[in-house]
């Protein structure tokens, strides 16, 4: 479709058709898609980012655990013993010694890190990543403000979709394309503004996926029943076993979220646990962090006032 020019028929309006000289030139410009509500896409015009498109990226990925040390499979865990694992390992013993008549009874219980999960997750994730700021690369963006993830399990099967969006922006400040990678950040709006003001700058966007396997011993598995005591003995409590599942996860996140940071910090850091489970009292406990990489360029300096760019008389 050829362009038409200021006040040609169907073209765009001329400045002396009683539209600013401003609104014409806007009009007349290239189009651009955002995700940004209309306070954050003011306040990243105050800072001096202009966005140019949407990006995205997309990954599905498939992994199980069948086999020897499968959820699906009732057995011994491979790790019991405590021996040949490097990741979290750790073990409890059955207190009421030898049960007759009880060949199902469990005589130890185990929790460990499943490190081949959090490998594919963290595959999964850093593919959709990479392919979002490819998307911005693409765009000739310096980078990706208000990123928003999704990463959710498809058909209730061993299948994960990791969808990632955000609002692809250029500094008006810097002159030509991009030297380096775009930055990515989940902030936008008045947070970024403020973190501007604060003399930091982000870098990237970080997540990890920490999760452990929970083997329930007898004790475990009697309390999730909603018992508190077997054969006369009373076991009623705390559920140790399960709690320190829970905390071992949060740690190895915090951990994992650590070695990505290198010296830098962690800004906006989201939480989030769940569980799902898998035999009488066992259960994977999956706890997920994320938040934006920054980094100090220099001290607290305030921002000049924005200035507004509607007046309502």
């Amino acid at each position: 479709m050829p362009d038409l020019g200021p006040g040609e028929p169907g073209g765009r309006p001329a400045a002396g058709e009683g539209v600013p000289e401003v609104a014409a030139r806007r009009l007349g410009s290239s189009s651009f898609s955002s995700g940004l509500s209309v306070p954050d896409f003011a306040a990243c015009l105050q800072v001096g980012l202009r966005p140019v498109a949407l990006v995205q990226g997309f990954c599905v990925m498939q992994w199980g655990w069948y086999g020897v040390g499968s959820p699906y499979v009732r057995g011994v865990s491979p790790f019991a013993g405590g021996s040949g694992w490097s990741g979290y390992n750790e073990s409890w013993r059955c207190p009421h010694g030898y049960v007759v008549g009880s060949g199902d009874h469990r005589v130890w219980g185990q929790n460990y890190e499943q490190t081949w999960v959090e490998a594919a997750w963290a595959q999964g994730f850093g593919t959709a990543y990479a392919r979002l700021v490819d998307e911005a690369r693409d765009a000739g963006a310096h980078g990706v403000v208000g990123v928003v993830d999704s990463v959710r399990h498809l058909a209730e099967q061993s299948v994960t979709e990791f969808h990632l969006t955000g609002t692809a922006v250029v500094a008006e400040d810097l002159d030509g394309p991009p030297g380096g990678p775009p930055f990515t950040t989940y902030l936008a709006g008045q947070r970024l503004v403020k973190l501007v003001e604060a003399g930091m700058v982000p870098v990237s966007i970080v997540a990890s996926m920490a999760s452990v396997r929970v083997w329930a011993s007898c004790v475990t598995e009697l309390l999730t029943r909603g018992q508190s005591s077997v054969w006369g003995q009373y076991v009623g409590g705390e559920i140790e076993q399960l709690a320190r599942a829970h905390m071992a996860a949060r740690d190895l996140a915090r951990e994992h979220v650590r070695r990505l940071l290198a010296t830098d910090q962690l800004f906006g850091a989201q939480m989030g646990t769940s569980y799902r489970e898998v035999g009488e009292g066992d259960e994977v406990v999956e706890c997920t962090l994320k938040g934006t990489r920054v980094r100090r360029f220099q001290e607290f300096e305030p921002l000049p006032a924005p200035v507004p760019t509607v007046t309502l008389a």
